[in-house]
């Protein structure tokens, strides 16, 4: 009888036995990143604000540690991070997948909406970062932020969005910088407009998702399955020399 043969894993993009922290793991991209690790053998620690959609994929990954915790708080940072610590005894990674998208013209933005998305899509994942890097002193570790092509194109009525996402692709740049001796890495991807749960109300406007792909060389929008690859390069022994940049995982979006 013919046996299939097994799957060979390449230790270059190994993750497996590895304790990876997910922020905003509920979302449309965090759920496929944890799924994916998952499904490659690593550990994983599981929190977003939104309990039902963590619930769900927790659901999916039963062996996980899932809380409901919000980014903004430091106090409830330091808990899961250091509840992930006691639970596999060490953090190997982390991922900020959590994010807000308020999309207004400059005229008209909302100043409390503006500084919301500040908050949320920066300053959290600075204290995000902080946070978890203390934990990766002894050993080292990768942290990976999802950024945004907006981090790098400028389109209308996005100025609170691609403000947070520019500054998040420098701050990358800055922590990698000062935690480099401590051999802790840290990047960003940069995916294109991807259809999730925040993005699905604009995209159901015809003209929004025909211009949204019309500006992607590819032709197509962006799929959380996109990013996986990548992720999986940053996290792994392959990507052990990159700090501190931001991949564009966007169909050569930021190509014109």
């Amino acid at each position: 009888m013919n046996r299939k043969p097994e799957a060979v894993t390449d230790p270059l993009f190994d993750v497996s036995g590895n304790t990876y922290l997910i922020a905003g793991a509920g979302g449309g991209l965090g759920k496929v990143m944890a799924r994916a690790l998952s499904e490659r053998g690593a550990r994983l620690a599981l929190f977003d604000i939104d309990e039902a959609a963590l619930e769900h994929v927790g659901a999916a990954i039963p062996e996980a540690l899932t809380r409901v915790v919000d980014m903004t708080d430091q106090d409830a940072l330091a808990e899961m991070v250091q509840n992930t610590e006691n639970r596999f005894g060490r953090i190997d990674g982390a991922i900020n997948a959590a994010g807000l998208l308020p999309m207004a013209a400059a005229a008209t933005f909302d100043e409390a909406v503006f500084r919301q998305c500040i908050d949320v899509n920066l300053t959290a994942a600075f204290l995000f970062s902080r946070t978890v890097a203390e934990h990766m002193r002894d050993a080292g570790g990768r942290i990976v932020h999802i950024a945004s092509v907006s981090s790098f194109v400028a389109n209308p009525e996005y100025a609170a969005y691609a403000s947070s996402k520019a500054g998040l692709a420098q701050m990358v740049r800055v922590l990698a910088r000062e935690w480099a001796p401590q051999n802790i890495l840290v990047n960003a991807l940069g995916p294109a407009l991807t259809e999730t749960p925040l993005t699905r109300d604009y995209l159901a406007d015809p003209g929004f998702r025909r211009n949204a792909i019309s500006a992607i060389p590819l032709g197509r929008l962006g799929e959380a399955d996109d990013l996986v690859g990548a992720l999986l390069l940053l996290l792994s022994p392959g990507g052990g020399f990159i700090t501190g940049q931001t991949i564009y995982v966007d169909g050569g979006r930021t190509l014109v």
